[in-house]
Formats: structure tokens, sequence, C-alpha cells
């Protein structure tokens, strides 16, 4: 069994903090607030806004997918992955603060800066997830995954909180904001892009990196690099259940990564939820995920991680059909705690059953395709819901493809085998 020295209580808490740091972003801008802000504030109507906002989500899925893999192997070859994650942190914060001065009809910069600081977010998940082999013993890997989601939700619905109560609730605004020009609710970019930075520290100050001695040159690195990318592109394909893993989370994934970017709107333009119901809404789907991604660590543990990504697509299929067909917004409040419970485990159990398949020494560059993999067709389910948006003239067609992208995800991962994957890697 494979273990390494650095495993202790307090790495793995550093390391799950940096998830309690990002998911604000993920949860305010991505999901929740800003999404809704630009489609019903800035885009000159929801219908465009919704299709504005589904090409900066594929956008930045595509450059995801091209840039992933081979800033992944670069990173292990040069002993880079720490200094890239600084890299990438610090452009997301810096774009999530340019995110508050964008107003009503300027669309083109409000994208623009929402792709670069989507990108730069994605970039760095690339190489914070690629740590966790190295702080988590197999036989915890499960729950270790589990507890950084869990502290993600809950640094996203914490975040939310401040949000609510402190910036967009107070009639008359706080801190002198202005709500005729919607200050209180771009407030909420620096307050995620302040969130980031402050719960991002101990990750830099106390997860170490594996160091590589005598890095070579720039130009050699970046050729190594490549050539390293091509030899593990070859190195996946021989490591079957890597790579049927990989082919399944390309599809189920793209189901999440469009809730994930249009459920706040979806919330707001089918049910006219306001900022503050959003918010709400919001905190609800957080609890419930960091609950289940809680729970279903465990689960991970004991039964594996393939049983657990199974059990929690049938849920998804059946929350997101309930979602499409519900007219009640009670029925909607359950179709999204159904969501909520079910995502982390999903996106959990996927990274640490990578863990068990990812031979020691090349975290980083299966963990580049990982994040290929959840971006190379993750344009295809919001690039369709905007499509069908604009074709239906509503929302809930476009929110059906999820519903095919998990059901599709679920049939191709039935063909994985755990016990396999693990041996041929060299971890038992």
């Amino acid at each position: 069994m494979h273990k390494d020295s650095s495993y202790s209580s307090k790495t793995v808490w550093a390391w799950s903090l940096y998830d309690f740091a990002n998911s604000a972003f993920t949860t305010l801008i991505v999901t929740f607030v800003y999404a809704t802000f630009f489609a019903k504030g800035i885009a000159p109507d929801e219908t465009t806004g919704t299709d504005l906002w589904s090409t900066g989500i594929t956008i930045s899925a595509i450059l995801v997918a091209l840039f992933s893999p081979f800033l992944g192997a670069l990173a292990d070859k040069g002993g880079y992955r720490k200094r890239f994650l600084a890299i990438a942190t610090m452009v997301c914060i810096a774009a999530t603060i340019a995110l508050y001065f964008p107003q009503k009809g300027q669309v083109y910069f409000a994208i623009t800066v929402f792709v670069i600081g989507n990108v730069a977010f994605e970039m760095a998940n690339v190489f914070y997830n690629a740590f966790l082999p190295d702080i988590a013993p197999l036989e915890k890997i499960g729950r270790i995954s589990g507890y950084g989601w869990a502290l993600g939700y809950a640094g996203g619905l914490l975040c939310m909180v401040v949000g609510l109560f402190v910036l967009v609730q107070p009639d008359p605004p706080m801190f002198g904001l202005n709500a005729d020009t919607d200050q209180p609710i771009r407030a909420t970019n620096l307050l995620v892009a302040a969130w980031f930075a402050i719960f991002s520290i101990p990750m830099f100050w106390l997860v170490k990196d594996r160091t590589v001695e005598n890095p070579p040159p720039a130009k050699e690195l970046m050729k190594g690099a490549m050539d390293d990318l091509k030899r593990v592109f070859r190195k996946i394909k021989t490591y079957k259940q890597v790579f049927r893993l990989l082919l399944a989370r390309l599809i189920y994934n793209d189901g999440l990564v469009t809730i994930f970017g249009f459920g706040g709107l979806y919330a707001a333009v089918v049910f006219d939820f306001t900022t503050s119901e959003i918010i709400v809404f919001g905190i609800g789907l957080n609890l419930a995920a960091g609950f289940g991604a809680w729970v279903f660590g465990f689960m991970d543990d004991r039964l594996g991680g393939k049983p657990t990504i199974l059990v929690s697509i049938v849920g998804l299929v059946a929350a997101a059909t309930l979602a499409v067909m519900t007219t009640s917004v009670f029925w909607f409040w359950v179709s999204g705690l159904g969501v909520g419970l079910l995502a982390g485990p999903n996106q959990s159990a996927s990274r640490s059953l990578l863990g068990r398949f990812t031979p020691p020494n090349h975290e980083n560059e299966f963990y580049g395709f990982f994040a290929f993999s959840g971006k190379f067709t993750a344009f295809l389910g919001p690039f369709l819901l905007g499509k069908m948006t604009l074709l239906f003239g509503n929302m809930r067609a476009g929110v059906a493809v999820v519903v095919i992208l998990f059901i599709v995800g679920g049939v191709l991962l039935l063909r994985v085998d755990e016990k396999e994957g693990i041996a041929a890697a060299g971890r038992v």
C-alpha cells in the first residue's frame, strides 16, 4: 500500500480549508448570485443573458480542457505544483474583484472577466486535487476527499449567509452602498475575493509540495512536459479502468457543470426567485451538499468509489427530472435539496476513485487529465441549454439535457472495475 510521510491531520485540515476558501467562488458567482445578476441586471433580457452565460461557461470549459493536461505535466516535471496553484489562485481572486465593476449593458466586460476568473479557478483545482493522494493513505482517501467537499460546501454556505445578511438584505444598504446601481449585489464579489484570499492561506503555509532536484531549463522543461503528456496519455489508455472512469466522467460531470452554472438562474427565470430567495435556496443546497459529502465519504471507503458514484447518479436523475417537470416551488425545493445532497458525493467519490487508480509520482498528470475529462465536453451541456432555451423560449427544455447526460454517464461507469484499477496502480 502506498503511503506518504506527509500525512497528518494538520496537513489534511489545511488542504481541506482550500476547498472551504474556493467554494465561495462557485457558490456565489458561478451558480447563484452573479449568474442571476448577469442575466437580469447586466444583459439586455433574461433569455439573452442565459445564452451569453452559457457561452462564458462553454469558453471556460474549452480553455481548461486544452491547458490542464499540459500544465499538470509541467507541474510534475518541474515541481511547480504549489507555485502554479498560487498563481491560479491569485488570478482568480483578482478577476473576482474586477467583477464588482461591470454594470447594466457592460455585457462583454463582465463575461470576459468571468471567463478569466473561472478558468483560473478550474486550473487551480488541477493542482489542488493532485495533492490528495500525497496527503491521504489509501484506506482514508474517500473520507478525506469527502472532508474537503464538505468543508467546501460549508465555506460556500457561510459566505452566502454573510452576503445575504451583510450586503443584500439590509435596507438601507450598509457601508454606504447604492442600491440604485446594484452595489450591494456587486459587492458580493469583493466578499468572495476576500474569503478566498484569507482561507486559502493555510494551504500554502502548511501543506508541503514534492520537491524536484535541479529542474531543467524552461525550454527543456516544456519539451519534457509535452513528452510526458504523450507518454501519460498512452499510459492512461493502458490503465484500462482509469480510461473508463474518465470516459464516464466526461459525460456525467457535464450534467453537474450545467446544474452549477444555471441552478440559480433557473430558479430566478422559471420560478421568479428574488436575489434574497436565491441566496436562501443556495444556503439550503449547501447544507444538503455538505452533509452528503461528509456521510457519503464513509460510504466511499466502505463500499468503494464506483457504488457511491452510481447511487449519486440515480438520485441526480430523479432530482433533475423533478426540477424539469414541476411547477411547484415546494417540489422545486425538494429537487434542489436532492441535487445538493448528491452532487458533493458524486464529485468527491470521483476524485477519490481516481486517486486509488493513480500510480505514485504521476498525480498531477493524472489529475490534469481528470480536469480534462471534466471539461473536454463540458461546453456541451451549457451550450445545449442555452440554445434550447432560445429555441423553446424557456429553460425547462434546456435543463432536460442534464437528465440525459447523467443517464449516459452512469451507463458508462458500469464498465469500471474498481479492484482491478487499484491493483493496476500498485496501491495495494
